[in-house]
């Protein structure tokens, strides 16, 4: 008999909190996390100097990494995708990767104002965690028009979480 393996999807604003909430995730048992920013910083470290670079690279690395993780999912080990699922497009390549109901797909989608992710852009670029690029408030601002928030007829069992009130447990 299989083990039930999940793919976890991540959606929301840049800066909304889903990398946090990725390593939340990730702390499970037989649960590996792939982090897009990490992958991207040791696979094309001096390719990524605007928006239309990181797409490319993105969907290198996607082309790349998809059938490791179906092996994964296969195999019982549920995986944590640390990328941006902001568009119906890129939810459902990671649905794909689920085959035939070998693997749930859960999207998060994290729910967040521009303001709360822009105080949070600007929190993340001071720390600089591994894999991360300094980002503009202008940044911010021309990638966030491309967000598209999920839809039911997506077929993705989704899960929202309240950025704001994540960033209020946060700072206690």
């Amino acid at each position: 008999m299989e083990k039930e393996s999940t793919l976890h999807v991540l959606c929301g604003k840049l800066a909304s909190g889903k990398t946090t909430l990725a390593e939340e995730l990730a702390a499970e048992a037989s649960t590996v996390l792939i982090s897009e920013d990490l992958w991207l910083s040791k696979l094309f470290p001096d390719e990524i100097s605007g928006f239309q670079d990181y797409l490319n690279c993105s969907a290198r690395l996607r082309s790349a990494i998809g059938q490791h993780v179906q092996g994964l999912l296969r195999e019982g080990i549920s995986v944590v995708f640390d990328f941006a699922g902001n568009t119906p497009q890129e939810r459902a390549w990671a649905k794909s990767l689920c085959g035939q109901g070998r693997a749930q797909c859960v999207l998060h989608y994290l729910e967040a104002s521009d303001e709360l992710c822009k105080l949070q852009l600007l929190r993340r670029n001071e720390q600089r965690p591994e894999g991360s690029q300094v980002t503009t408030v202008g940044d911010f601002d021309s990638i966030t028009k491309y967000f598209v928030p999920p839809s039911p007829n997506e077929g993705l069992k989704v899960q929202s979480h309240d950025a704001a009130s994540r960033h209020q447990n946060a700072e206690r």
